[in-house]
């Protein structure tokens, strides 16, 4: 459960990394020490950085570039890729399209999932069946998210053997029938800068993104180096900022891994707010449960929490469907 946090902590993964399918994971001791982090900062906030990840600095910063160079086309070249219940729900949506608990967030964004084929989770999967919707302008931008797709997948897959550590199971507790195909999301989102009208800063009218929880396991957010606009909140309801720390990603668990633990972890409520001058870019990645995974408490956490389920257990793509399904304005 979050505590009155006043700050989010840095890790370094990378003896994790070193050792991430070692049969002895679990007796290093650089690993040990990447674990009781790990476990306390999911305790006590549900977000870390992390640093020593492997992930080339220089491809973070092409990503967000060329993400950049996207929304800055004019309009009518952005909608050749429109987002639709056609699409899969994937695509672009500009502007007050997306919804967070009935109100317009003041982001545009490229919506991508992991492809879904006809037939491949049976009716369960009919909603988010498709392929990606990349623009055909920048040139290498469907290259260059693919690349970055796979090793964010790869890195995550990884820290979630030392959380999967962290809460006393074995370091592929949560693969398998749980994690084992992984489903994925990402969203490539622009915030407009702060609205100044009469010499008075407006946004704090313009939720770039309201207060939510994500959906899955594990999130990696690479934000803009210079712009503070990420605000996680605290268990007293302080909205603690998360200040861009150049090279790392911003991580945060999930609905999906709060139910697994039996609540030991919980998804924290955050939000973003653009109160600068600057357009700003986030590229957000999703590490999700396999998608027809029935998510309930793992038995090691059960164990722990004392032998009572605190939370409903959820099938991950049904419940996926149904945040997908109203969140947008069509």
């Amino acid at each position: 459960m979050a505590t009155d946090f006043k700050f989010i902590p840095l890790i370094d993964v990378s003896p994790l990394l070193e050792k991430w399918d070692h049969p002895n994971i679990a007796q290093d001791e650089g690993v040990a020490q990447v674990v009781k982090q790990l476990d306390q900062a999911c305790r006590n906030a549900g977000f870390f950085y992390v640093k020593g990840h492997g992930i080339p600095v220089s491809l973070m910063k092409e990503i967000k570039n060329i993400a950049r160079e996207y929304f800055h086309q004019p309009y009518e070249e952005k909608i050749k890729i429109k987002l639709s219940a056609e699409t899969g729900y994937r695509g672009y949506q500009r502007i007050g399209e997306n919804i967070t608990k009935g109100k317009p967030d003041i982001h545009e964004a490229i919506d991508c999932y992991r492809e879904v084929k006809h037939g491949m989770y049976g009716g369960l999967g009919d909603v988010m069946q498709g392929s990606n919707m990349w623009p055909s302008n920048p040139l290498n931008f469907k290259q260059l998210m693919e690349e970055y797709i796979d090793r964010c997948t790869d890195l995550s897959r990884k820290i979630m053997r030392g959380i999967a550590l962290a809460l006393g199971g074995s370091a592929d507790e949560m693969e398998g029938e749980i994690g084992g195909d992984p489903f994925w999301v990402l969203r490539i989102i622009g915030y407009p800068a702060a609205s100044i009208s009469n010499g008075h800063d407006k946004a704090h009218d313009d939720v770039g993104c309201g207060a939510h929880t994500d959906y899955g396991l594990l999130t990696l957010v690479n934000q803009d180096d210079d712009i503070v606009a990420l605000q996680v909140r605290n268990k007293s309801g302080e909205w603690i900022s998360a200040p861009p720390i150049p090279g790392t990603f911003v991580c945060n668990i999930g609905d999906m891994l709060k139910i697994l633990s039996n609540g030991i972890y919980e998804s924290t409520l955050h939000r973003v707010i653009n109160n600068s001058p600057k357009y700003r870019v986030c590229v957000a990645y999703f590490y999700e449960p396999n998608f027809d995974a029935a998510v309930e408490p793992l038995d090691v956490c059960l164990h722990k929490t004392g032998g009572t389920t605190k939370f409903e257990g959820a099938v991950y793509g049904k419940h996926l469907v149904s945040k997908v399904t109203t969140n947008f304005i069509m």
